[in-house]
């Protein structure tokens, strides 16, 4: 122990429980208690009997190292596996064969003979035309009665049986016999009749613990091949996959768009690299953290960054590994895993779509009750986050789309104490995401990030890694060396409104598309606040006939009454349009109608846009079926009146659609024009063909991103 330094004390300035050492301290300073007295009052009767005993070999002051120097605290070795013996496995194999030949033998015997006399039994039934069929082997006789014979006959308790066997004498006439076999019409055949032969007596006999052995070497060597050395016990093994710190390659600069996120892992990657500074201060980092948001908004690679910047092994599995047919291999799997996370500390456990075995057991109903697979997985990984020590230095994240499932057992402070919503990015987010992702693509001179980021809203991480590979195929595909900003926008085009189709339409559907387009497109030129148009098309794409994009300059968090009617009257412009030119309507305003419904029934019933209704949510959440408690709670009076108020915003705005469209019918006609000559039309080209000049506010204006 260095001068000036106690025993029991860590460089660390943790402490562990050692109660000897603390009682062998007290033995030396405190002293003993007597009748007022010290121990120095020099009483006669010797020393109080209640003075501590002198510390004695095993009270001596303890390393507070593990293991210890002497070998304590070590832990203890397992006991080696059996090794595998040729001699042993040939002996079991003899002693399963004579088993199953003994159980053959006893339970499948062959069917008894009738041992009858050649004479006179056998001539007799002969001559009687009762005998079917012989087979003769040496002098051995065995055959087929045509009806059962008892014999002796005399005899009652004796069984009758068809089959029969008799030995003929040496000095029996074989021509009479073969003769008097013949006038009776006896089949005389080559071999035995329903006899096995030794082939057949082996395979029956041996053939089963034969194919029994077979499997189980074919089932040991596959769970070798799996799972190592452990044979069929990798079974319980965890399947996670491990990546040591080496190997990390993913570190927080290949994360962007996500910094806030970032910041409450931080903590988790400094406790990792130095835990005494937070040890000293007697904090406590936390044993978990759940990382919540919608797919593809950067969870694993979130996960990934965190341990490549700590630097350590990466423990990463789906939840849906741990399941498995067989009740008992998930919970192994958990203890598994978490033992081999301890053996490697400080490390990090990643656990993908948590929600696949952490959905709540409130309400659960099944057949095995607390007993089934998925529920004592989920029991096995609470005990596991209860029982290892913060100090091990190891950290379990997850990762769910969906934590509003999740078991309240999970969330309680001690296992997953801290959730990081890792939310879609911003435009300023975007940007970065999509420098990221196009750092190793070479991009020509007009490519704008900004510009592509801000015809990107909503958004997330996968989509952008998406789009830039779409680009970079089409430029390849192009024969370009370079991916422009061209190919950025078709491909955009081809992921958010699908890719183009050979569809031949008559000049008549092609007139209404462009109409029904052009509808949308005016009426969103002209309403204030509503998103400006981006690019307007009647070629076939996906499912529709015609698209008219429409996206915001800058992202939105909040939306307004005004800019949802707004929404209301652009989404029904196009059926508008085609009232007003052709006087009649058709099905291609399908997916309309449902978003106007949609928007409508939210604004009235969740979000108290309606002053009939008021502020009353009467609308079950989302995801939530109704007729459940907390669902649909609402009166039969309610829905009716929700239904009235959702009626008339979509006829206010339906009347509001057809009022701008009939005051700015030449506009409307330019553009149906424009659209049937170009098919497709671009931001400036749709306004100018509208003859619309833009709002102020809808003037791009390039974005600064944060200043230091």
């Amino acid at each position: 122990v260095p001068p000036g330094v106690k025993p029991g004390r860590r460089a660390g300035g943790g402490y562990d429980d050692q109660m000897a050492d603390d009682a062998s301290e007290r033995n030396e300073t405190r002293p003993a208690r007597g009748s007022g007295q010290g121990q120095g009052d020099g009483a006669p009767g010797g020393p109080d009997p209640r003075t501590p005993l002198p510390p004695g070999p095993r009270d001596r002051p303890g390393w507070r190292i593990s293991p210890a120097p002497d070998g304590r605290g070590a832990t203890p070795p397992k006991p080696p596996m059996m090794p595998f013996s040729w001699g042993r496995f040939l002996l079991i194999l003899a002693a399963l064969l004579a088993v199953n030949y003994l159980l053959v033998a006893l339970l499948a015997p062959p069917k008894p003979r009738l041992s009858i006399p050649y004479s006179p039994t056998f001539l007799a039934e002969v001559r009687a035309d009762n005998v079917k069929s012989i087979s003769s082997q040496g002098e051995t006789v065995k055959g087929d009665f045509k009806r059962k014979v008892r014999y002796p006959p005399s005899d009652k308790n004796a069984t009758a049986a068809t089959r029969f066997s008799t030995q003929v004498p040496t000095f029996a006439n074989n021509n009479q016999l073969s003769s008097l076999l013949q006038q009776h019409h006896v089949v005389v055949n080559a071999k035995p009749e329903n006899e096995r032969s030794l082939w057949e007596t082996l395979l029956v006999g041996f053939g089963p613990t034969l194919l029994l052995v077979a499997a189980f070497l074919f089932l040991f060597r596959r769970a070798a091949r799996a799972g190592g050395a452990g044979g069929l016990m990798s079974f319980g093994r965890s399947r996670a996959r491990r990546v040591e710190a080496s190997e990390q390659t993913v570190t927080f600069a290949d994360v962007a768009g996500i910094d806030e996120a970032k910041a409450e892992l931080t903590e988790i990657v400094d406790f990792l690299r130095d835990p005494g500074r937070y040890r000293r201060l007697g904090a406590r980092i936390p044993r978990g953290a759940l990382l919540t948001g919608p797919p593809g908004t950067g969870k694993t690679l979130l996960a990934r960054a965190v341990a490549g910047e700590a630097g350590v092994p990466f423990f990463s599995i789906s939840a849906s590994e741990f399941i498995e047919a067989i009740v008992g291999i998930g919970a192994s799997r958990v203890r598994d895993l978490f033992a081999q996370a301890k053996e490697a500390a400080p490390a990090i456990i990643f656990i993908d779509e948590l929600d696949a075995i952490g959905r709540s057991r409130a309400g659960a109903i099944g057949f095995g009750g607390g007993h089934d697979e998925r529920e004592q997985t989920l029991n096995q990984i609470l005990t596991e986050m209860d029982g290892f020590d913060t100090t091990a230095g190891v950290i379990v994240l997850a990762a769910s789309n969906r934590p509003e499932v999740l078991d309240p057992a999970l969330l309680r402070p001690g296992r997953f104490d801290r959730r990081v919503a890792v939310q879609p990015p911003d435009l300023i987010g975007r940007r970065k995401i999509l420098e990221v992702h196009t750092r190793s693509v070479p991009l020509g001179d007009d490519v704008d990030l900004e510009d592509v980021a801000a015809s990107t809203p909503g958004m997330v991480g996968a989509d952008l890694a998406n789009l830039v590979n779409e680009a970079a195929l089409l430029a390849a595909s192009r024969g370009r060396v370079r991916v422009e900003m061209r190919d950025f926008t078709d491909a955009l085009e081809k992921i958010v409104l699908g890719a183009a189709r050979k569809v031949l339409l008559s000049e008549d559907d092609r007139r209404r598309v462009a109409y029904h387009e052009a509808g949308h497109a005016i009426v969103g030129m002209l309403t204030p606040g509503a998103d400006p148009v981006r690019k307007v098309s009647i070629i076939p794409r996906g499912q529709a006939l015609g698209v008219t994009l429409s996206a915001p300059e800058m992202d939105r968090f909040n939306y307004d009454e005004r800019y949802l009617k707004g929404k209301l009257r652009v989404s029904l412009a196009g059926r508008a349009a085609e009232e007003i030119v052709f006087g009649d309507v058709t099905t291609g305003a399908e997916s309309d109608i449902q978003q106007v419904t949609e928007v409508a029934r939210r604004m009235v019933g969740r979000w108290g846009m309606s002053p009939e209704v008021g502020l009353v949510a009467v609308l079950p959440a989302d995801g939530q079926p109704p007729g459940i408690p907390g669902g649909d709670e609402s009166s039969e009076a309610t829905q009716q009146l929700v239904d009235r108020e959702v009626r008339r915003l979509v006829e206010e705005a339906h009347q509001e659609a057809l009022r701008l469209l009939s005051e700015n019918r030449e506009r409307l006609d330019g553009l149906a024009s424009a659209l049937l000559e170009h098919e497709t039309l671009d931001e400036d080209e749709a306004y100018a063909a509208a003859r619309i000049e833009r709002r102020p506010e809808e003037r791009r204006e390039p974005v600064a991103g944060p200043t230091a």
